[in-house]
């Protein structure tokens, strides 16, 4: 097999669909040529749909995921503000680490990696917050962790949600929860490369931009006018056509399918591997009831070595996947199933490649 046939079946970038490979080889049009920016208001409007929301300000930041975390952070945190934030992964952390920066109190609420937070610990954390902030779908662990009921009991603080590997993949609905801040990158479920953050802001979280965030580029102020009908569009960087071109396609493709067939779609899949992966000798990691369904983690079974099973699978099979991260490194795997990649023949590969390795 050639580099091109692999399976991307780790916990990073997506096999992209066939309708985004297309849409990367369209011209190149200007970034200010009225043709792009009709496409780039439809590509907003399809993002409110994928994201459940009616909010505005809602768009796909020019930078990977990372920046879209620091986008919503940098805009709403100021020095010595209050920020609760759940911690049972790698992600949760980085995001203390980059509410840190912006000068905020971190009241991290910790909780044993492969297990879920409990929401009531993040209200209880602290009487009146800034922000709460949580990650919907943690990629190092696999693990689900509840928003609703923090839209719920949040008060007057924002609630803010990292939903890198949930959007596209697992329901998600930003106004009905009662998310103020969120974002997105395109490599997991919405099956696009990396390159693309999207992001929605709420109304009520509007009222609290911070009037000069610490980053230039990350600055809502500078759009906010246009995307609420305040004000003519202003020129603010060279927008990545090609990147969206693809995410264009690659939200149209999502739609068409229909949100709830592709939320089924990822499911069956993660079923699969949850009843199969037992019966090969591996152990499902992400705590009963939290488990993603695009992101399946597994202890290893003995004998098994990591490095060199994960090598086999790809030198042999053309099969990528991923190995544990922090205090799961070398113990356990991180199986992506997402995006154009969630297809019953691909996890039926999968698991033939690994019966074929364990009984090696």
């Amino acid at each position: 097999m050639t580099h091109s046939d692999r399976i991307l079946m780790g916990p990073g970038p997506s096999n992209p669909y066939p309708e985004v490979i297309e849409a990367f080889t369209r011209p190149v049009l200007g970034h200010l040529d009225p043709e792009f920016i009709a496409l780039l208001d439809e590509l907003n409007a399809r993002l409110r749909t994928v994201w459940q929301t009616q909010n505005l300000l809602t768009f796909p930041v020019s930078a990977t995921g990372s920046a879209g975390m620091e986008a919503a952070f940098c805009n709403f945190v100021e020095p010595d503000d209050t920020v609760v934030i759940g911690v049972n992964g790698v992600f949760g952390s980085r995001m203390c680490d980059v509410a840190s920066r912006c000068g905020a109190n971190v009241v991290a609420v910790e909780e044993q990696w492969g297990r879920a937070i409990d929401p009531q610990r993040l209200i209880d954390a602290h009487p009146s917050p800034k922000i709460i902030a949580v990650v919907h779908a943690e990629t190092s662990t696999g693990v689900r962790n509840d928003i609703a009921p923090l839209g719920e009991a949040k008060g007057d603080a924002l609630l803010l949600v990292d939903c890198v590997t949930s959007l596209g993949g697992i329901p998600v609905d930003i106004d009905g929860w009662g998310v103020d801040i969120a974002y997105s990158g395109t490599q997991k479920c919405l099956g696009v490369p990396p390159g693309l953050a999207p992001l929605t802001v709420s109304d009520r979280a509007l009222e609290s931009l911070v009037a000069k965030p610490q980053s230039w580029y990350l600055d809502l102020n500078m759009i906010r006018a246009y995307v609420v009908g305040e004000g003519a569009r202003a020129y603010h960087h060279t927008a990545p056509i090609s990147m969206l071109y693809a995410l264009h396609a690659g939200l149209g493709t999502v739609l068409e399918e229909g949100l709830h067939n592709a939320w089924a779609r990822h499911q069956a899949c993660g079923d699969e591997l949850h009843a199969r992966l037992p019966e090969l000798g591996f152990e499902l990691w992400a705590q009963e009831g939290h488990r993603l369904p695009e992101l399946t983690t597994v202890t290893l079974p003995a004998g098994l070595d990591d490095v060199a099973g994960r090598r086999t699978l790809l030198e042999r099979y053309s099969i990528e996947v991923g190995g544990g991260l922090g205090p799961v490194a070398g113990k356990v795997w991180r199986i992506g199933c997402m995006g154009h990649t969630a297809r019953m023949r691909n996890v039926r590969m999968l698991l033939g490649a690994i019966e074929e390795l364990v009984a090696a």
